[in-house]
């Protein structure tokens, strides 16, 4: 089916939205489809205008039931959360996190790892019970109520597999563990079952939360400057692993995005053959250049040119947006707008990039 072409009546007859947990509420334009389909539509290579990540096209799911979410003191669900009063505490494997306020995030206190050798994890660690979390009670609190059918539900998922190792052994252990061959081996076989939990995890997920349309997956690799290892390494240690958790995503018909920090250009390509929907890096990395090599095998969140809006004009900052939308909207070639960018996403921004978007993605 062909994209509609666009109509002025889609932002002449918008509504005052909400507001998200990431700003004010926007205006919700009349879209021919909903923001659940263009999200997918985007991700599947059939974009109906620019999706604006977690803006207004997305709900963030985390509930308070994954005890990484508490630990982690992210938790976005019908039951309201206080992060100061609530967050930090021990996550699945029974690692305790501790909340810092400035960072308004959780980290393992480090100097005390879990183990010093990725050799003793299989002999200490102690598996999480996830049949005794209340997944019954809490798709009751927010199926139809939080998720609703509209908005593309994004399932984040805050600890990955480097993530994980380096909760086990601190920051410099885990990398250590990488690239020692008197450990990978334990790495590899720790990697596995962790992935035949997680994959447990998600199916849980779908099954009892059906409307979830997506999972948002955290796994940092890199620093301001370099990606923490090679991307050899990467191919061997954890691609593989991803990419049995994208495959069974897929197998449900779910799609997938990878949130991993740092500079990763050097990466893209391991991110792509793990099976990755969509990805945006943070503004260290030339996202335009990554949409320029890849940007037909994998979803780029690109980065705006960033300004300061009380400096621009209103049509300056639509010239802007059409830009834009005239460089990284195309329909073979999909992609959308970096959330590290919502700074210029003014309301004439918004609005001029909407209908740009509409009209080269329907051409």
């Amino acid at each position: 089916m062909s994209i509609p072409k666009f109509d002025q009546k889609e932002i002449d007859e918008a509504v005052q939205g909400p507001a998200s947990p990431y700003g004010p509420g926007q205006k919700m334009f009349k879209t021919p489809v909903t923001a659940r389909e263009a999200v997918r539509g985007a991700m599947t290579g059939k974009a109906y205008w620019q999706v604006v990540s977690m803006l207004v096209e997305h709900t963030i799911f985390t509930p308070r039931l994954l005890p990484d979410n508490v630990a982690r003191a992210f938790v976005f669900e019908a039951q309201p959360f206080n992060a100061l009063t609530e967050g930090g505490g021990k996550d699945m494997f029974g690692i305790e996190w501790e909340y810092i306020p400035v960072a308004t995030g959780s980290m393992v206190r480090p100097g005390k790892p879990f183990v010093d050798d990725a050799n003793e994890i299989m002999g200490k660690v102690k598996w999480p019970d996830i049949d005794s979390w209340d997944w019954a009670g809490s798709a009751k609190a927010n199926n139809d109520t939080y998720l609703k059918s509209d908005k593309f539900n994004l399932c984040w998922f805050q600890t990955g597999w480097y993530e994980r190792l380096i909760s086990f052994m601190d920051f410099e252990g885990a990398i250590m563990a990488l690239i020692d061959e008197d450990q990978q081996d334990a790495v590899h076989a720790f990697f596995d079952k962790l992935t035949d939990l997680y994959i447990r995890i998600f199916d849980k997920f779908i099954t009892y939360f059906p409307s979830i349309d997506g999972f948002y997956i955290h796994d940092d690799w890199g620093s301001q400057k370099e990606t923490f290892f090679s991307p050899a390494v990467a191919a061997e240690m954890i691609v593989p692993y991803m990419k049995r958790v994208t495959d069974f995503i897929h197998s449900k018909g779910k799609l997938c995005e990878l949130h991993s920090c740092g500079q990763l250009m050097k990466q893209v390509p391991n991110i792509i053959a793990a099976g990755w929907d969509a990805w945006a890096g943070q503004p260290m990395n030339d996202t335009a250049k990554i949409y320029e090599l890849y940007g037909d095998k994998i979803l780029i969140g690109v980065m705006p040119e960033m300004y300061d809006p009380t400096t621009k004009t209103e049509e300056e900052q639509r010239a802007a947006a059409r830009e834009f939308a005239n460089k990284f909207c195309h329909p073979d070639k999909p992609s959308y707008t970096n959330y590290n960018g919502l700074s210029v996403m003014t309301q004439a921004y918004r609005e001029e990039l909407y209908k740009q978007s509409r009209i080269n993605y329907s051409k």
